[in-house]
C-alpha cells in the first residue's frame, strides 16, 4: 500500500502502536515524490527512527506479552506443497493482470471473485496442515491483496499511481 499510513516524523502513526516506514508510510519528507532513489533513502532513515521510536514505546508502555506454545491439534504435514506455490502464482498473476495502475471496474471485480476462491483454498489448507513459512506468507499476501482490490473499489476517482478507467478524473474532495 504505497504511502497509505501517515506517520510522524519518527514512523509513529496515530493509532497507538503502529508504526510504519518505506512504502507502506506516508511522512511527507519527499512530498508526492516517489522515485526509487528517495523512497530508499527515506526508507533507510525512517525505519532507523522508526525503531528508536518503537523501543522508546516499548519502555513505557512496559507490557510484556506471553505467547503460548503452539499447538497444531490435529493438522497433518503438508501433503501437496504444490498447491501453495500454485496459489502463490495465481495471486501474483491476478494482481498483476487485474488491479496494476491502471485498473477498471470490471477487473477489480474479477480480481475480487479469484481472490475470494483462493482465500477459501488457502484458509482450508490452513487449518488442515502444519505451518510453513511458504503458507503464512501466502495467506499474509492474500489478505493483503484482498485489502488493496477492496479499497481501490472504493475510490470514485483517479490519483497519482491509482488510474481507474471509469473514474479518469482527480476529485479534490
Amino acid at each position: 500500500l504505497c504511502g497509505g499510513v501517515c506517520t510522524n516524523l519518527q514512523g509513529e502513526s496515530t493509532l497507538a502502536g503502529l508504526w510504519a516506514a518505506g512504502e507502506t508510510a506516508c511522512t511527507f519528507l519527499h512530498g508526492a515524490n516517489r522515485l526509487a532513489s528517495n523512497s530508499l533513502l527515506e526508507a533507510a532513515v525512517m525505519s532507523y527512527r522508526a525503531s528508536l521510536g518503537m523501543r522508546d514505546y516499548v519502555k513505557r508502555v512496559g507490557q510484556e506479552i506471553e505467547v503460548p506454545e503452539w499447538d497444531s491439534g490435529n493438522a497433518a504435514d503438508p501433503d501437496e506443497e504444490v498447491v501453495v506455490s500454485h496459489n502463490w502464482q495465481e495471486l501474483r498473476l491476478t494482481m498483476w493482470n487485474y488491479v496494476g495502475i491502471v485498473r477498471s471496474n470490471k477487473r477489480l471485480a474479477r480480481a475480487q471473485a479469484r481472490i475470494h476462491l483462493l482465500q477459501e483454498e488457502i484458509h482450508e489448507y490452513y487449518w488442515n496442515f502444519k505451518l510453513t513459512h511458504d503458507l503464512i506468507e501466502l495467506r499474509n499476501l492474500a489478505t493483503a491483496a484482498g485489502l488493496i482490490v477492496r479499497c481501490a473499489q472504493r475510490r470514485r476517482e483517479s490519483r497519482g499511481l491509482h488510474y481507474n478507467l471509469d473514474y479518469p478524473h482527480t476529485d479534490a474532495k
